[in-house]
């Protein structure tokens, strides 16, 4: 039986384990989720990326009225210093509203808003590939560019041990994991529910969601979706991710190799034109393969944050994928670069999968790239 004196220490042991006050916030936060706001107040979340390259940052301001378009909302600005992408005695760095999105969170008139950055000066920031993606989807509109995302990732704790594996150990090998149920296999099904749920209320184009091949890793699909927007809702769903977890008490690392000699994640991208959707598309497929395997280098430094360094620690050879130094193709093979789902071949039209990207592959620079090299033939 608990009497008061070890009421006093379990709640002692709970504050030196740094675990009451995310308790006591989420008890509190209860008491005022009800407080009505005004009906004219619309509360919008400005979204960006930060100078890392894969982690989100927003802050919040109260409009007087529901915007129809981001064209309706102003160019906002926040501390750049504090993002690594200025300088502290100029730090003063805009964004630019670009897509809106319902807020799952506060829910009635309530706004998510995806932003892009610039500096002083008005040109884009160093991790602001948006701008440059656009022109390049513009010019390529012709040819009907789709896309479609594939994201890995991992739970993790705050202390970034992946969610549910034995303390300082390993679970059992890969295999039982993968689209499995039951307890013994799966972990945060009720929080990747509630992703699933937030993201199609928001309006971001979910295809789907399943379980990794180990132990708190998880994948879902943005897409297909006309190029510039499958981007920006890949964008939205990672943040919309990291704000649940947060919730949940724990972390979704985009971290493309989180475990050595583990399978890590990625950001496999599927793509396609008008041409290769039409009869006999599969041969306009090959040829984009072709052009890919010329330009396998360039397409590495492109496909993760760290400009090619953070995949040389997963693509090894191993755990179902290719080499970072080899390009490979084949129909159904994923452990190759480059993927022909076995519908296509048979259908003799569709799309391809590049199974290169890292898991914090900018989007934007994925389709970027893979415009230039298989539409404008650089």
């Amino acid at each position: 039986m608990i009497n008061e004196n070890n009421s006093f220490s379990l709640r002692l042991l709970c504050i030196t384990m740094n675990t009451t006050p995310v308790a006591l916030n989420k008890a509190a936060m209860r008491k005022y989720e009800d407080l009505e706001v005004p009906c004219e107040a619309v509360l919008a979340s400005y979204v960006w990326v930060d100078g890392s390259g894969i982690n989100l940052r927003s802050k919040d301001r109260t409009f007087d009225f529901v915007p129809k378009s981001h064209i309706d909302l102003p160019i906002w600005y926040f501390d750049g210093s504090n993002t690594s992408q200025a300088n502290p005695d100029n730090s003063d760095t805009f964004i630019f509203p670009q897509v809106i999105y319902h807020d799952p969170f506060r829910r009635g008139n309530h706004i998510l808003v995806l932003a892009d950055t610039y500096q002083y000066n008005y040109q884009p920031t160093s991790t602001n590939f948006r701008k440059n993606c656009v022109m390049l989807c513009e010019k390529a509109d012709v040819e009907e560019p789709w896309f479609g995302f594939n994201q890995e990732f991992f739970f993790t704790t705050t202390d970034g041990r992946p969610l549910g594996w034995p303390p300082g150990g390993f679970p059992a090998p890969p295999g039982p994991y993968y689209c499995a149920t039951g307890a013994n296999k799966i972990v945060a099904r009720d929080l990747m529910e509630a992703f699933y749920r937030c993201c199609l209320y928001a309006g971001v184009k979910l295809n789907g969601i399943n379980p990794g091949s180990t132990p708190s890793q998880w994948n879902f699909q943005v897409g297909p979706s006309p190029a510039i927007r499958s981007g920006d809702d890949l964008w939205m769903a990672r943040y919309i991710l990291a704000r649940l977890a947060e919730e949940y008490g724990t972390v979704a690392t985009f971290e493309p190799q989180p475990v050595p000699d583990w399978p890590g994640n990625g950001t496999f991208v599927y793509f396609s034109s008008k041409d290769m959707r039409e009869d006999d598309g599969i041969l306009v497929i090959e040829r984009a393969i072709d052009k890919l395997a010329r330009r396998h280098g360039v397409h590495i430094n492109e496909y993760d944050a760290n400009n090619g360094a953070d995949n040389a620690r997963r693509l090894t050879g191993k755990n179902g994928m290719p080499h970072i130094r080899d390009f490979t193709a084949g129909v159904a093979n994923r452990s190759c670069s480059v993927r022909i789902p076995r519908q296509v071949s048979e259908d003799k039209r569709g799309y391809l999968e590049d199974r290169r990207p890292a898991s914090n592959a900018d989007p934007y620079r994925v389709i970027s790239i893979i415009l230039r090299t298989c539409i404008f033939d650089e």
